[in-house]
């Protein structure tokens, strides 16, 4: 499995990569069989966000390292190099530009979109 990063780099430019998911078997549950887990990442908290329909951003850089989970609807994100990438239900992105050109966003699809933000440490 994999999700998608936003990073910055020095320039200031934000891109998009591809992180692949390390699972590692684990007998997490007692009365059951091993399970997959990946690492353990630290967060702060979490809130949900929704967007109408038609919603657009500027570019901006994130206010903090975050979790961007899409619950439903669907998202058009460009990273300052000029790269666009479409996040359906589902869709896991780790938004890290958080200094930089930053990123554009808007809400494409026909009803309002509801996602999961965690902040990570």
């Amino acid at each position: 499995m994999t999700y998608a990063r936003l990073f910055t780099e020095d320039n200031g430019e934000s891109h998009f990569d591809d992180v692949e998911i390390q699972f590692d078997l684990a007998d997490y549950v007692q009365s059951a069989a091993p399970l997959e887990l990946s690492a353990m990442l630290l967060a702060d908290e979490f809130r949900f966000l929704r967007a109408p329909a038609g919603w657009t951003s500027d570019f901006h850089a994130s206010s903090a390292r975050n979790f961007f989970v899409v619950l439903n609807g669907e998202w058009e994100v460009t990273a300052s190099n000029g790269e666009s990438r479409r996040f359906a239900v589902g869709s896991v992105l780790i938004v890290e530009d958080t200094h930089g050109k930053g990123h554009a966003s808007r809400v494409v699809s026909p009803a309002a979109s509801v996602a999961v933000m965690v902040q990570l440490k």
